[in-house]
């Protein structure tokens, strides 16, 4: 798999059936190894061991009802009141993050409220900040630590 912009971690890997399938540590089983899903399992890695982030408050691809359209997210970070913290949209590496990404995620976060987003295609990762009042987001240059938010 192609190298990303993220600190170097170590995976769980197996094949089966001429696939490779990388274990998944929330969901606890192993998925097909696709470019989005390298790219989502570095992000978890990087939320639980950059960032701290507890490995009980996130959750990974789970279905969405937005405007009578089922829709997955794919990774969302709780706080300990359940209300989001994060939602982190994915991309695969090749994909380039346009403003329909930004769209996209910005849908999502019409039924999540999560106080921040991120955006990355592994390569290019983007952090905002949600504004509810001025209904905007703005830019950051990182992901604030879970201890310091």
């Amino acid at each position: 798999m192609q190298l990303l912009n993220f600190p170097k971690y170590s995976f769980r890997f197996k094949n089966r059936e001429n696939k490779i399938y990388i274990f998944d540590e929330i969901r606890k089983k192993f998925v097909v190894l696709q470019p989005e899903e390298w790219v989502r399992q570095h992000v978890v890695k990087y939320l639980m061991e950059e960032k701290l982030y507890p490995k009980s408050l996130i959750n990974v691809e789970k279905k969405l009802t937005i405007n009578n359209l089922v829709k997955r997210y794919d990774v969302v970070v709780y706080n300990s009141d359940g209300s989001i913290l994060l939602m982190v949209e994915c991309k695969a590496p090749e994909v380039t993050i346009s403003q329909h990404t930004f769209d996209q995620i910005a849908r999502y976060n019409l039924a999540l409220n999560a106080e921040h987003l991120m955006v990355t295609n592994g390569k290019s990762h983007y952090f905002c900040k949600m504004d509810y009042e001025q209904e905007c987001y703005h830019f950051l240059r990182e992901l604030p630590n879970y201890t310091n938010k």
